[in-house]
């Protein structure tokens, strides 16, 4: 990760003499200025530019919720006389889980690169970086076999691979549009493991058994998205909205697949001065839960069940393909600051509004991403300041 954010450093460094004259401010009716770093925006960069952006990104969960219900951990864990080897659980007390999730942590690193073919056609591709740690807490039976109140579910590795692409269906201008809408598509590629274990647990029988869906690295699934975008802008006010749908439709090789995902986003942007925008946005998502369920039926060598309804085994909540999915809205503030020539520094804060989730499961407390956001003109762009053999500027002096 270090030599490859080193290599984009290099690599800039060695190009901005050519470009850095080639554009100040953010107001950019083409380009990436005014436009959402979390979330695709309707227009196209100019024809022939590089864009790069790197975006890391926390998550935090905490906290069970059912539909829009809280649920407290303690009215979820099964009481101690529940038998552990899987065949049935004495559910007369309420409870019905050896362990439940208390939060969740994920970190990711997002790292993207563009290219604008044409006018109206952008491709890019997208690489993502996960981490995830998840406190689990113990039923006292568990507490007292172990000696520990908990443990720490962790993942780590590359997540699935992003490819993208926008096509301008329409523009009110060709040069500086102010209002354009443009057909997303892209294909989520299977690179995320779906195979990781449970190797943090504290009984070394439960180590080889899969980590639940939550926490692994990607979906296993080839998954196509399809989508409309549009923007807006009457200077110094942006506008614009995000319609995308993902589709899940194949299983993976552990028998199950992820929820269709259908998201929704509203934004508005305001320019403060020529280097610095203001951002509010609403995101709203609906997705499916799980269909099908992991093919691990035991786990390993133990024989313990970790699947299965709450009369014939499962450990945890999290095993239920059906606790997965649901609907949010979040509201999320940001900014936009250009500390150089065609580069963006982007800041963004994301807050729940309203959560119905099919759980129980983790809510989502809040979110950050910071980007930076380079464009780089080769020398068949208009914006391309280099000189040519002559020692004089594509732009004529």
């Amino acid at each position: 990760m270090k030599k490859t954010i080193t290599a984009l450093v290099a690599m800039y460094v060695s190009l901005y003499p050519a470009f850095a004259g080639a554009y100040v401010g953010l107001c950019c009716g083409k380009c990436g200025g005014n436009m959402p770093m979390n979330i695709p925006g309707a227009g196209v960069p100019e024809t022939h530019e590089f864009r790069f952006k790197i975006s890391p990104m926390i998550m935090n969960m905490s906290g069970l919720r059912d539909g829009t219900d809280s649920v407290s951990s303690d009215s979820l864990l099964s009481p101690q006389d529940m038998g552990m080897m899987g065949g049935g659980m004495d559910t007369s007390s309420g409870g019905d889980f050896m362990a439940v999730p208390e939060s969740m942590d994920m970190n990711m690193l997002n790292m993207a690169m563009g290219y604008s073919f044409t006018d109206n056609f952008f491709g890019g591709l997208m690489f993502m970086w996960k981490n995830n740690t998840m406190p689990m807490k113990f039923n006292s039976m568990m507490e007292s076999m172990t000696g520990k109140s908990g443990f720490n579910m962790e993942s780590s590795g590359m997540a699935d691979t992003m490819l993208m692409t926008k096509y301008r269906l329409y523009a009110d201008d060709p040069l500086i549009p102010t209002k354009q809408v443009s057909l997303f598509m892209g294909l989520s590629l299977p690179t995320g493991s779906i195979d990781e274990k449970n190797e943090t647990h504290p009984v070394s029988a439960r180590r080889s058994e899969l980590l639940p869906y939550s926490m692994q690295l990607g979906s296993g699934t080839f998954d196509p998205m399809l989508g409309v975008v549009y923007q807006g802008s009457a200077s110094p006010w942006w506008w614009g909205a995000n319609l995308i749908y993902t589709f899940r439709p194949f299983e993976n090789a552990r028998g199950y697949s992820l929820g269709d995902e259908l998201s929704l986003d509203f934004y508005s942007m305001y320019q403060v001065r020529y280097d610095i925008v203001v951002q509010f946005q609403l995101n709203g998502r609906i997705k499916n839960s799980i269909s099908g369920e992991m093919d691990e039926a035991v786990s390993g060598e133990s024989g313990m069940t970790t699947r299965g309804d709450a009369s014939s085994g499962y450990m945890s909540p999290l095993w239920n393909p059906d606790n997965y999915g649901g609907t949010s809205l979040f509201a999320t503030v940001g900014a936009q600051w250009q500390p150089l020539p065609l580069h963006i520094i982007d800041l963004s804060f994301g807050l729940p509004i309203y959560q119905n989730l099919n759980g129980p499961q983790l809510e989502e407390n809040y979110r950050v991403m910071l980007t930076w956001y380079m464009e780089v003109p080769t020398p068949s762009s208009v914006r391309y300041t280099g000189k040519d053999k002559q020692g004089k500027s594509r732009l004529g002096f």
